[in-house]
């Protein structure tokens, strides 16, 4: 589409997720409708732990951010803010009942099937697109100029994602810091780089075994008092992303970078990150027989523990080799 000199400005409204992981799994799908509605006024709706992901949008006219409220007033709220616009374009991931008394020349929503697709392949079908687009990541000279303080030049930088939202899908800290020492060593891919820790704040406590047995020389502690797009500045001057089936591993892919997930309790074929620069590694347990019986995922031990060392180690080095080949 392209839009001829002296038109009205398009409007497009995006409501995306709230949480982070599949928020920058809908990144690929707004960037494909920036593109094709050069110049348009783009207003996102999102949950408030997402939305900083989009401050850097292109383009960007207003950031709503959806606390929810009892009785879904959320929703409400958001037409509220929105019905005084005529919208050439509602893409509407959450398929708020809502949205479709807003004014708008043309409409989309989540497809209520395909919830045993990958994610992004389910999101390529909302604007029925044959090539799923791929997660983007906006960032500014802002929080470039931050990353650059935090990850300097130099030194390789390996990124480790340690955490997760339940620790069942955490891989355990001995398991990362044997594997952070046998690839940063001499033989390996990443000889004597240093190692960025990432995390949220209140992931901390069980991030602290690995950051005490990652050497001091070579750590660089980021884990807690980043913002989203400090984080993926920092990521996107890495040279390589390990870590556990998280929005964190998404951030990492979203940025290009070669990017491993580490997957047990939940299911690569949905949400394994997307892109050539990706791979994923998963326990010896298939997903169907990983589970305990009378599973609480609060408050379940980890389900990683069938995924050696060894074995992550062998996909981290093929991964490796993959991009580096693709780079000649």
């Amino acid at each position: 589409m392209v839009v001829s000199e002296g038109a009205r400005t398009p409007r497009i409204l995006f409501v995306s997720s709230t949480r982070v992981g599949d928020a920058i799994l809908s990144t690929g799908l707004l960037d494909h409708v920036i593109r094709q509605y050069p110049g348009a006024r783009i207003t996102v709706a999102c949950g408030a732990t997402a939305a900083p992901l989009f401050e850097a949008v292109p383009g960007l006219d207003r950031l709503i951010v959806l606390n929810k409220m009892l009785l879904s007033l959320h929703w409400v709220e958001l037409w509220a803010r929105c019905t005084g616009t005529f919208w050439d374009l509602i893409v509407d991931l959450r398929n708020a009942p809502l949205t479709y008394l807003l004014m708008r020349k043309r409409r989309r929503g989540m497809p209520r099937d395909g919830r045993s697709m990958h994610r992004i392949r389910r999101l390529a079908r909302v604007l029925d697109l044959d090539v799923p687009p791929p997660p983007t990541v906006w960032i500014d000279d802002e929080h470039r100029e931050q990353a650059a303080m935090l990850i300097p030049d130099g030194s390789p930088v390996l990124a480790i994602g340690p955490t997760a939202n339940w620790t069942a899908k955490t891989w355990r800290p001995e398991n990362f810091a044997d594997l952070v020492a046998r690839l940063t060593s001499t033989n390996n891919i990443l000889p004597n780089a240093c190692v960025a820790l990432f995390g949220l704040a209140e992931e901390r406590a069980s991030a602290l075994r690995l950051i005490q047995a990652v050497p001091e020389v070579q750590r660089i502690d980021l884990v807690g008092g980043l913002d989203l797009l400090t984080v993926a500045a920092c990521l996107k001057r890495c040279a390589m992303y390990i870590g556990n089936d998280s929005g964190l591993m998404h951030l990492a892919a979203a940025t290009g970078i070669p990017t491993l997930g580490l997957f047990g309790p939940t299911q690569e074929s949905l949400y394994a990150p997307w892109g050539d620069h990706t791979a994923v590694v998963r326990t010896k347990l298939d997903f169907d027989e990983i589970f305990p019986e009378n599973f609480d995922f609060r408050n379940s031990d980890s389900l990683m523990d069938s995924l050696t060392v060894d074995m992550a180690e062998d996909a981290a080095r093929q991964l490796w080799q993959k991009c580096e080949g693709r780079k000649e």
